[in-house]
């Protein structure tokens, strides 16, 4: 039997979703399940293919789970001229939510998802019921990109992603990404590569890296809007992450006033093996803040 490649995971991941348009862009979503909305934010260098493992779980425990690709990455468009900041990426979401039919929702962020979909919630309080948290950052004045990121923020990014391969994209994605890289085959994380570079090369993925807020204007946005907050919320962390550690993770615990974490065995891309408790976590914070 021969061995299925990225292709067709790539072609079984579009088979389960579908477009959809929003603020003038074409993306893609993966939705499943009745209930209350959980919208689940990807970072970098992922897309909603990150949440494969979490959405079935998460409506068999009754939710409507969403997950959708952010402009420039996945199997979104990438346009020239769009904004590809934080904020910019904010306000596509609240567009994104509006097409997509979502008013009240739980909220799930993760990686640069963070700064992203804390931006939205800042934003638009009332639509928050409760807010999960999965090795992300929000001391975006101070913070200093890990070293697998560094590359991507300057003048030899594009060199750098033309000459990654799919093999060398996958040793660095198991390196910094996955405990269990049996959790992960081959060809899943050949996918990835392949779902970042796409039409465009990656060209937009690097406009993403270079467009982070790192300022304390956008920090005092987010402390102060999501302090204020009076939706529940929760810290879910990979408690091997080599990129966000135990520094990251204490301050978004901080300015969430969330006291202790979730921990887990696995490294930055939690979803990947421990998906399973990461949807368990996710429902159980739901179902408390619905009581």
């Amino acid at each position: 039997m021969a061995r299925r490649g990225p292709e067709q995971v790539i072609a079984e991941h579009r088979s389960a979703g579908h477009s959809f348009e929003a603020g003038g862009v074409r993306s893609f979503v993966r939705e499943q399940g009745k209930g209350e909305p959980v919208v689940l934010v990807h970072g970098v260098p992922s897309s909603c293919f990150l949440y494969r493992k979490v959405i079935p779980p998460l409506a068999r425990a009754g939710f409507h789970a969403i997950a959708f690709d952010l402009p420039g990455l996945g199997l979104a468009d990438r346009p020239d001229g769009f904004d590809y900041r934080w904020g910019g990426l904010a306000a596509w979401m609240a567009e994104a939510l509006e097409a997509l039919g979502v008013g009240e929702a739980h909220l799930v962020v993760h990686d640069i998802g963070g700064p992203i979909g804390f931006e939205w919630a800042v934003r638009n309080p009332g639509r928050v019921r409760s807010l999960t948290a999965l090795n992300t950052f929000l001391d975006v004045a101070t913070f200093t990109p890990p070293w697998s990121m560094r590359p991507f923020r300057t003048r030899v990014g594009r060199a750098y992603l033309a000459t990654m391969t799919r093999r060398s994209f996958a040793s660095l994605f198991y390196l910094q990404g996955v405990k269990n890289r049996f959790a992960v085959p081959r060809e899943e994380a050949w996918a990835y590569h392949d779902l970042l570079k796409r039409d465009d090369g990656g060209a937009a993925f690097l406009r993403i890296m270079r467009g982070f807020e790192l300022n304390r204007a956008k920090q005092g946005l987010l402390w102060e809007g999501l302090a204020a907050r009076e939706y529940p919320a929760q810290v879910v962390w990979g408690e091997d992450d080599p990129a966000l550690g135990r520094d990251r993770r204490m301050v978004v615990q901080d300015v969430l006033g969330v006291e202790s974490a979730t921990l887990l065995p696995a490294k930055h891309f939690l979803q990947e093996d421990q998906a399973m408790p990461v949807a368990v976590a996710i429902a159980d914070l739901a179902r408390s803040a619905a009581g």
